[in-house]
């Protein structure tokens, strides 16, 4: 069977290089006699791995020596807690909810101390990005917390929010290593990486220095402690290896294909191709404001459930796989994160235009 194009919001696709390159190594690594699955963390040849891919990393978004980069478990949820566990000192924290992830952090937070949700999208579906430019900033907040892009509806902040000196928290899954970023603008920037740069089970932590320290919630455990971790080189438990040997190979692959620069380019024009045809289409439209639409997400309906469930089991059958969207807001949703080609947009919208000329 051929590959079909898989438009999954997460686990999600991954270059074609980095799984061919994998397979050749899966039942020997460089010689080792044995599979990076088979190997010990602590042994010589991963330690090689996930230090490479920590540079590499650190290349890609040009990371400043005074912050840690962390290769954790749990995904983004378990963030939800560790965030307030470890920066809550005051007991008090702002979030722009815009959507399911932000809503589920925000409610995370409240068991900790005051979560303020200082501004929200919650009223329009969150089909739009509120304006960030003068929040209601807490004095006493520790950190003003957002969830940068959102999967499930397809928005994505264009410009970061003024947090009045206050630090920022970023959760990125979905827009991870889509462009180029400015990491000192961030206190937390972090994510999951099924999305867009790897397989499920590693979330990515890149924390200044001067937020990790001891004084943490009472009762905070041990592995939920960014110390633990920074101080351990992320090694203080058996982590998930293979998984940062991925990420490791997307790091180069990233890389080879010019860096986060030359990758914000051409999902720009790939997301241009999708949003040009819903934006004339008939049939088909986006849910998003123009303005706050996502590069990595990209959700429409055809505005009748039937033609929608029509239309994602026609597309399956036709190679175009995991377009229904998320069952909390319906419709269709495509993800074009990095390992997305151009051609499988282009596919994906010869097919809408051949579905709409029969379906009108």
């Amino acid at each position: 069977m051929s590959r079909v194009y898989n438009f999954s919001a997460g686990p999600a696709v991954l270059p074609e290089e980095v799984l061919t390159e994998a397979a050749a190594e899966m039942l020997d690594y460089n010689g080792n006699g044995m599979s990076v699955m088979e190997m010990s963390h602590r042994s010589k040849a991963f330690q090689e791995i996930i230090g490479s891919a920590e540079a590499d990393l650190r290349e890609l978004l040009g990371i400043p020596g005074n912050y840690k980069v962390l290769f954790l478990q749990g995904g983004a949820s378990q963030q939800f807690a560790m965030i307030p566990m470890n920066l809550m000192k005051n007991r008090v924290a702002d979030y722009i909810v815009t959507g399911q992830w932000s809503k589920k952090a925000y409610a995370e937070a409240a068991k900790y101390g005051t979560a303020n949700k200082i501004a929200s999208s919650e009223d329009k579906t969150y089909s739009y990005i509120p304006d960030c430019t003068d929040l209601p900033v807490s004095d006493d907040a520790d950190y003003v917390y957002i969830c940068e892009n959102n999967t499930i509806y397809g928005t994505k902040f264009k410009q970061l929010p003024d947090t009045k000196g206050k630090t920022l928290v970023a959760d990125v899954s979905s827009c991870f290593l889509s462009e180029p970023v400015d990491v000192t603008k961030y206190g937390v920037i972090y994510g999951g990486v099924q999305k867009n740069v790897g397989p499920a089970g590693v979330v990515i932590v890149i924390i200044r220095e001067d937020l990790i320290t001891d004084d943490v919630l009472p009762g905070t455990p041990t592995m939920l402690q960014y110390k633990t971790h920074a101080d351990a080189g992320s090694l203080y438990n058996t982590p998930p290896a293979y998984g940062i040997y991925i990420c490791g190979k997307v790091f180069r692959w990233l890389k080879r294909q010019g860096g986060l620069a030359a990758m914000k380019k051409r999902n720009e024009k790939k997301a241009k191709i999708l949003y040009d045809y819903l934006d004339a289409s008939r049939m088909f439209s986006g849910t998003v404001e123009a303005k706050d639409r996502s590069l990595m997400n990209v959700p429409f309906i055809t505005g009748i459930p039937e033609l929608d469930a029509k239309f994602v089991e026609e597309a399956k059958a036709a190679g175009f796989e995991n377009l229904k969207g998320h069952r909390s807001v319906g419709g269709m949703r495509a993800s074009i994160y990095n390992a997305m080609p151009e051609e499988g947009v282009e596919a994906l919208v010869a097919f809408m235009k051949k579905f709409e000329e029969e379906n009108l």
